[in-house]
């Protein structure tokens, strides 16, 4: 019997591989996006720079376009629902032959969210798979959370270099391996974990994070969200409205608060911070 993805997903904690673009568009979307990369990296304020960087949705309207995307909403739509806001947005980027990689954790440990009816979307822009530094899941590992150590490891990718104070047979783990424009839905209590990129490509990937509306942010106040379907009949985050314009003086401003607060949440209960 052939399981649909919500039945998919319950049982594993993810869904792949989903195509969303064809190979054309896959290379437009990567087109679009570093050329927005390229943008916020030439801005001479750096709390700016590293605001816009960390919620380019809320400053580009290019990206706040890709987070609401019907034919990725659709899949989505499949596990949460029809009423659908979009939390957060971050690209993972892997530079060519680089040993940053990320390891085995949980996201849902660190974001401050009160339940777990949250999916993320993971949009291949390029070749993911094991050379280049793919995903790779635990199986049914989103069904209880796990303790977590700090590291803060130089070249690991994550905030501060957490990973789960337990064993994993690397032999068990799937790896998420995916074609520009392919993507997967995975479970913010999944153990997943990526290796280095060994390619000569940039390894990049979109993570889009859904939300139903109930979900709250209990870390902090004033956290924002974007409806992208249905309707929030819950107000328990503020509804970021579509930036007008790049780096329009609004959405920068909104993009530095929200920066400032989910710097305090990802940070909470930490001894160090990265630089």
């Amino acid at each position: 019997m052939t399981l649909t993805i919500q039945q998919q997903y319950e049982r594993d904690g993810f869904a792949f591989p989903l195509t969303v673009l064809d190979s054309d568009e896959a290379k437009r979307w990567r087109t679009v996006f570093e050329n927005c990369e390229a943008k916020w990296g030439e801005h001479p304020d750096a709390q700016i720079k590293k605001a816009v960087k960390s919620f380019p949705h809320l400053v580009f309207p290019e990206i706040d376009a890709m987070i609401r995307d019907q034919r990725i909403v659709d899949y989505v739509a499949q596990v949460l629902g029809d009423n659908i806001l979009c939390w957060n947005f971050s690209a993972w980027i892997k530079e060519p032959n680089t040993s940053s990689y990320v390891s085995w954790h949980q996201d849902l440990n660190y974001w401050g969210l009160d339940d777990v009816d949250e999916v993320t979307a993971w949009i291949a822009l390029s070749p993911a798979n094991d050379s280049s530094g793919c995903m790779r899941f635990v199986r049914g590992s989103h069904k209880e959370r796990i303790e977590h150590r700090d590291t803060f490891a130089k070249d690991n990718l994550l905030t501060r270099g957490q990973e789960v104070v337990t064993s994993i047979d690397e032999s068990e783990a799937v790896s998420i391996e995916l074609e520009p424009g392919q993507m997967s839905l995975h479970h913010g209590l999944l153990m997943h974990a990526s290796g280095p990129n060994s390619t000569d490509d940039r390894r990049i990937g979109l993570a889009i994070r859904y939300i139903k509306p109930s979900m709250r942010q209990a870390q902090g106040d004033g956290d924002y969200a974007v409806l992208v379907r249905g309707q929030d009949d819950f107000g328990h985050f503020n509804l970021a409205p579509s930036p007008s314009a790049a780096f329009a003086d609004d959405a920068v401003a909104r993009a530095v608060e929200v920066h400032e607060l989910h710097d305090k949440i990802l940070y909470r209960g930490a001894q160090q911070k990265r630089a």
